[in-house]
C-alpha cells in the first residue's frame, strides 16, 4: 500500500476551495460588494447597497436549492485559511458537459498575486476530472485585462465579443466570451 494520499482535488498551490458558510462569509461579501472596484470588475448591474443580512439570506437561499447544476466554493488561503474570495460553476449541463464559471477575489491585497489563477485551475481540475465536463465558459469585461490574462494562463481562449454592451465611465465596453475545453486544459497541465 502506498503512502501517497493522492491529489487533494480542491487544493492548489496557494488556495483551497471549501463549501460556502453563510454566517462566516456574509460580512466579508458585504465588505467586498461595497468596494466599488470589486463591484466594477464583478457585476454587470449598477452597484446596489447590500446588507449583511441580505447577503446571508442570498447565500442561504442558493444553498437551500441544493441544485446539482450549481456548485459554489469559498476561496481560502492555504497558509492561514483566510477567505479571500469565491468561485463557482453555474448552470452545469451534465448531458452536454458544459458549464459557466464565475470568480471573485474580494481581498484587494491578493489581486495580481496568482490566487485567482490558482483558484481557477483548481475549479477547472474539479470540473474536468471530477464532474467529467468537456467545456467551461465565462464572460469578462473588456476593461479587466488582468482577469483576461489570468484566464488565458488557465487555457481559456477568447471566443467572441458582445460589442459595446456596457455603459460605464462615460463610454461603451465589450463583454468578452471565453472558453476552455478539457483537452486544452489537460495539455497545459500535463
Amino acid at each position: 500500500m502506498s503512502d501517497d494520499p493522492g491529489i487533494d482535488l480542491l487544493r492548489g498551490k496557494l488556495i483551497r476551495l471549501k463549501a460556502e458558510n453563510p454566517e462566516g462569509q456574509s460580512k466579508l461579501f458585504v465588505d467586498w460588494i461595497h468596494d466599488s472596484e470589486y463591484w466594477r470588475l464583478m457585476a454587470y448591474s449598477p452597484h446596489f447597497p447590500w446588507t449583511q443580512d441580505g447577503v446571508k439570506k442570498h447565500i442561504e437561499k442558493e444553498l437551500e436549492k441544493d441544485d446539482p447544476r450549481n456548485v459554489f466554493f469559498a476561496i481560502h488561503k492555504l497558509d492561514d485559511d483566510r477567505i479571500i474570495g469565491d468561485i463557482g460553476l453555474d448552470g452545469i449541463s451534465y448531458n452536454h458537459g458544459n458549464t459557466y464559471v464565475g470568480i471573485g477575489i474580494g481581498e484587494r491585497e491578493y489581486w495580481g498575486k496568482g490566487y485567482g489563477t490558482d483558484a481557477m485551475n483548481v475549479i477547472l481540475r474539479y470540473a474536468f476530472t471530477e464532474l467529467n465536463l468537456h467545456r467551461v465558459s465565462l464572460t469578462v469585461f473588456e476593461y479587466n485585462p488582468r482577469g483576461i490574462r489570468s484566464y488565458e494562463k488557465c487555457g481559456f481562449r477568447v471566443e467572441g465579443h458582445a460589442r459595446e454592451v456596457m455603459h460605464r465611465e462615460g463610454r461603451r465596453w465589450d463583454i468578452i466570451h471565453m472558453g476552455v475545453l478539457r483537452e486544452d486544459w489537460q495539455a497545459l497541465n500535463a
